[in-house]
């Protein structure tokens, strides 16, 4: 066995060891919280949701006051989400935590509201950006050459997590279809027909109920699956959700 030895430095990443010794050291970051903490990979969420009375605001300033680990202060930022939020500052240590209006989570943005109309408008550039590429980049306009270049490429932007911020609104909905529309009429000999007629002659659905299908899909996976009981007692009301988050990330 070796001595013990002060490590200074972070995990290296790449390394066989990596992976354990990043679980050791986060490991035990939730014990003793009061509140509610998600932890992905390296990123960690802290969330309140009775912040609107005193109780819930110390709750959560009690759990940034847990030195279990070390944070960036700098990477820290407050998301103050509801109407009516009382907006309270924290502090992380001996410095006040900068407030933020919207922060992404795992790739999705997240604002205040939240309506999700930001993280439709940036699904939808990121799609048009890749969809400009293969248009500038590809000669072939034949089906076979457009249609897996759509498939891989640009509409996993527009269904990235979307179970999380599928789009309430028409006009966030008519902005994810545009871009599908565009695709479609890249292909030679389709420019002519209509969107419904064209995506009937390719075989492809329209987004909104490609998401109507995965909801469903997931809904049954749901309601069969181990988290079952858990789905039908939200749906009958008997879990109850408070409205005010906090979220650290």
């Amino acid at each position: 066995m070796s001595k013990w030895r002060s490590v200074s430095s972070g995990v290296p990443q790449g390394s066989v060891l990596g992976p354990a010794l990043f679980n050791i050291f986060v490991s035990d970051t939730d014990s003793g919280i009061e509140c509610t903490l998600s932890k992905f990979a390296n990123g960690t969420k802290l969330c309140g949701v009775v912040i609107h009375t005193l109780e819930g605001r110390d709750a959560i300033q009690r759990d940034l006051d847990r030195k279990y680990m070390k944070f960036n202060k700098t990477k820290c930022k407050v998301l103050h989400v509801g109407r009516h939020n009382p907006k309270h500052n924290y502090r992380l240590g001996e410095e006040w935590i900068e407030s933020s209006p919207e922060e992404k989570d795992l790739g999705v943005l997240v604002d205040e509201k939240p309506n999700m109309s930001r993280q439709c408008a940036l699904a939808a550039q990121k799609a048009n950006c890749v969809l400009g590429c293969i248009k500038r980049g590809v000669t072939s306009r034949s089906r076979e050459g457009i249609l897996p270049l759509y498939s891989a490429l640009v509409r996993p932007h527009l269904e990235y997590c979307v179970q999380l911020w599928g789009p309430q609104y028409k006009k966030d909905m008519e902005l994810l279809e545009r871009v599908q529309r565009r695709d479609t009429k890249l292909i030679r000999g389709l420019e002519h027909l209509s969107c419904e007629n064209r995506l009937r002659e390719l075989g492809l659905f329209s987004l909104e109920k490609r998401r109507l299908w995965g909801d469903l899909l997931a809904a049954f996976q749901y309601l069969k699956g181990p988290t079952g009981k858990l789905v039908r007692d939200c749906l009958s009301g008997s879990v109850v959700i408070g409205q005010g988050v906090m979220g650290l990330s």
